[in-house]
């Protein structure tokens, strides 16, 4: 697969170099980790280009998380391989979840469980499509429309049921 416009112009809209990364250096060499996950098909072809332990770290969340969150949904919107969607909705999941690492500014989770917000119906556009139960997961960390919530919720889990069997 190749980036999308869209992914290319929100990585190229933050300044990872000036935000903290999970491996203690900045994270300027985080847009070609995105790059190599987003072109790669299967796993072997991102062996190495891992989000986790840069993004977060056991749920505990970085500087660069929050503007990471805009990168994965701006990649949501568009096609992906099986592998890369899978491995960033998974990380959306951990990111929408987490809390801020120690030392790094105290509301990173709320700011991503904010911008997730924001592109929920992209996200959800994944689970009816794709990864329910993953999306289930994010839906409930972020979504305080309790109404809507819930009725996606039932609805993903009839997909979730129906997958299982």
């Amino acid at each position: 697969m190749t980036v999308s416009r869209l992914v290319r112009a929100e990585l190229a809209r933050h300044d990872w170099g000036r935000l903290r990364c999970g491996c203690g250096e900045s994270g300027a060499h985080l847009p070609g980790t995105f790059e190599t996950i987003l072109e790669a098909a299967e796993p072997r072809e991102a062996l190495g280009a891992r989000l986790d332990n840069h993004l977060e770290i056991s749920g505990n969340l970085f500087e660069v998380a929050v503007p990471a969150v805009e990168v994965i949904l701006a990649a949501l919107a568009g096609p992906l391989s099986d592998f890369a969607r899978v491995e960033l909705l998974d990380m959306l999941a951990v990111l929408v979840s987490g809390d801020s690492y120690a030392g790094q500014p105290a509301d990173l989770g709320a700011q991503c469980r904010l911008k997730a917000r924001n592109g929920l119906w992209t996200v959800l556009q994944v689970g009816y499509e794709h990864e329910a139960e993953t999306v289930a997961d994010i839906l409930w960390a972020v979504d305080p429309d309790q109404p809507r919530s819930s009725h996606h919720t039932m609805a993903l889990g009839k997909r979730i049921k129906r997958k299982r069997r």
